[in-house]
């Protein structure tokens, strides 16, 4: 049993990317105020990965919020070998997500946000184009989801051979 202050990932060691760091400003009567919206990826390389946003008025309390919610939202992502197991095509807003499986030693080909999520949940063969919007909030979000698709779409399958059942 966990106590109340002991995290259930306290023991596993993730790794943290922040990806972005965007100053925001709201404004109010009077002029505008300033806080910094930060964009964090969390993984452990072997399978798990987590993406988190904060917001603040310094950098370092914004980090530290966001990595708080990349560990809560931490997801279970499946592998073949060292890439993916399936061709995926996800959309987050107006950013679209193509993630392709590669023949070992081809590495990872994407761009800095994919990449770096694509790193922290231990993929080493993948290849990614993004299409439409290249913001980093919505790349990030659509690879998320891309990857959580991958997983639904295996269980899917695995449902229908009937290797487990729908209860």
């Amino acid at each position: 049993m966990l106590n109340k202050s002991q995290h259930p990932l306290e023991d596993v060691t993730l790794q943290e990317r922040v990806i972005e760091v965007r100053r925001v400003a709201r404004v109010v009567a009077g002029g505008k105020r300033l806080r910094f919206r930060v964009i964090v990826i969390v993984g452990n390389g072997e399978g798990k990965v987590g993406v988190g946003v904060g917001k603040a008025q310094e950098v370092p309390s914004a980090v530290r919020k966001a990595v708080e919610k990349a560990k809560k939202n931490l997801i279970d992502v499946p592998m073949r070998g060292d890439t993916i197991p399936v061709f995926v095509q996800s959309k987050f807003g107006s950013s679209s997500v193509i993630l392709r499986p590669a023949v070992p030693g081809t590495g990872i080909i994407a761009g800095t946000t994919v990449r770096a999520i694509l790193e922290l949940a231990g993929y080493k063969d993948v290849l990614t184009k993004v299409i439409g919007s290249t913001n980093a909030l919505n790349t990030v979000l659509a690879t998320i989801k891309g990857l959580q698709e991958i997983n639904n779409s295996i269980l899917l399958s695995k449902m229908r051979k009937g290797v487990i059942s729908n209860d």
